[in-house]
C-alpha cells in the first residue's frame, strides 16, 4: 500500500501540472512558500491539514483528493494504522477512510483529538454538511459560536460551509466524521 507522502506527492503534482500551474503560482494561490510545494511533491515534506486544504482550495479540488487512496480492492484500515494528517494549530488528526467517487459527493473520516486548542476550521464549499458521530472521550463540536458537548456514541449534523470546530474536551478522543457536499 502506498503511504501518505508519496499518495499526496503523485497527486498534488498531478492535479498543479493538470491545471497548468508552476510551482510557484500554485504556492502564491495557496499563501504558502514555493519551497513547501516542492517539498510536498518530492514527498519530503509533512504537510498539516491547514496546508492541504489550502492547496485543495488553490487547485479547486477537495481536500480528499490530496490524500485519497484510490483503489478499486477493498481497502481495509486498522485502527492501529491510522495515518493522519495533523493540524497545525491543535492536537488534532484527520484520517481520510473514503474519499468521495466521481458523481457522489462524501468523504469519510476518521478524527483523533486531545485537550487543548481547538481545530478551527474556515468554511469549505457552500452546500456542505458535516456529521460527526463521537467514538470516545467528549468534545465540543458544530458552528464556531455555538459548538455542542458530545459524548461517546451522540451523532451531530452542521453547515460546514460556514466557520466550525472540533474541540476535545477529554484524552482519546475518537470521531467518525462524513462531509457531504449538497
Amino acid at each position: 500500500m502506498e503511504d501518505l507522502r508519496t499518495r499526496i506527492a503523485r497527486t498534488l503534482r498531478r492535479e498543479r501540472e493538470g491545471a497548468s500551474l508552476s510551482v510557484s503560482e500554485l504556492a502564491r494561490r495557496a499563501g504558502i512558500s514555493k519551497a513547501t510545494v516542492s517539498q510536498l511533491e518530492s514527498g519530503a515534506g509533512n504537510p498539516s491539514v491547514e496546508t492541504l486544504w489550502a492547496l485543495g482550495v488553490a487547485l479547486g479540488v477537495p481536500f480528499a483528493v490530496l490524500v485519497d487512496q484510490q483503489a478499486n480492492a477493498p481497502t481495509l484500515i486498522r485502527a492501529d494504522d491510522l495515518s493522519g494528517v495533523p493540524a497545525a494549530a491543535a492536537a488534532y488528526s484527520a484520517t481520510l477512510l473514503s474519499a468521495s467517487p466521481p458523481g457522489a459527493r462524501r468523504d469519510i473520516y476518521v478524527i483523533k483529538a486531545e485537550p487543548g486548542d481547538a481545530r478551527r476550521s474556515d468554511p469549505h464549499h457552500p452546500g456542505t454538511i458535516e456529521h460527526v458521530v463521537l467514538i470516545s472521550g467528549r468534545a465540543l463540536v458544530g458552528p464556531a459560536g455555538d459548538p455542542v458537548l458530545l459524548n461517546p456514541g451522540d451523532y451531530l449534523t452542521y453547515a460546514g460551509d460556514v466557520p466550525h470546530v472540533f474541540q476535545a474536551d477529554a484524552a482519546g478522543t475518537s470521531a467518525v466524521l462524513i462531509s457531504e457536499l449538497r
